[in-house]
């Protein structure tokens, strides 16, 4: 989603522009060929980027899948979080904005394999390492936020009398990563209203506003 510029902010410096080019490329691969598919050169193939230059801003195949990881946060946050935070009250609305933008973001195909942190990890759930690491350490960002919002609708009085908000808030997140893998993996375009209807049916006993 393109975003306002900021008069008071500095042009990025070459060396920083081709570093943003270069993870946001990596990210769209990855999701496609996997973070393990990354290499300087097949990154410099894909970007135009000298292979040399691409080494000197990275330095090795971890460092780049490190900054790939966070140039795909980013794009979440972006797609996903702040859109949602900007346009719904803490609670039962905000959840309801969350699961909403990250189904967009996987039916827009944002990145092209579908949801980048799905994608990596299935890649290396099993890998013990930096890159797994801190693929779990944005998940758990994204579990703990609709955790905190299942728990804010809860204090309003939104929610079902009895309703746990840490299991909500699994189970929300559970439709919406299944919904990317059904998607994506058998391209299959009803399967985001399917989610969109299980969403709504698993919130749809909240108290109005």
């Amino acid at each position: 989603m393109p975003q306002r510029q900021n008069p008071t902010k500095r042009t990025r410096a070459p060396g920083d522009r081709a570093r943003a080019r270069i993870t946001e490329e990596a990210a769209e691969l990855a999701t496609i060929e996997g973070l393990d598919g990354l290499t300087i050169g097949r990154l410099a193939d894909a970007t135009g980027v000298p292979k040399s230059s691409v080494h000197a801003l990275f330095g090795s195949k971890e460092e780049l899948q490190l900054a790939t990881i966070t140039a795909a946060r980013d794009s979440f946050i972006t797609e996903v979080v702040t859109p949602a935070l900007e346009a719904a009250e803490p609670g039962r609305n905000r959840l309801l904005a969350l699961c909403e933008g990250y189904l967009s973001y996987v039916e827009r195909r944002v990145f092209p394999g579908g949801c980048f942190f799905v994608a990596a990890s299935a890649e290396f759930g099993g890998r013990p390492g930096r890159v797994h690491d801190e693929v779990a350490h944005v998940q758990q960002q994204w579990r703990d936020l609709l955790e905190a919002e299942a728990r804010a609708a809860k204090q309003r009085d939104q929610l079902p009398d009895g309703t746990d908000p840490k299991q909500l808030a699994f189970e929300l997140g559970v439709i919406l990563a299944g919904t990317n893998v059904v998607s994506v993996l058998h391209d299959d375009a009803g399967a985001i209203a399917r989610a969109r209807a299980a969403v709504g049916t698993r919130l749809t006993e909240a108290g109005a506003d």
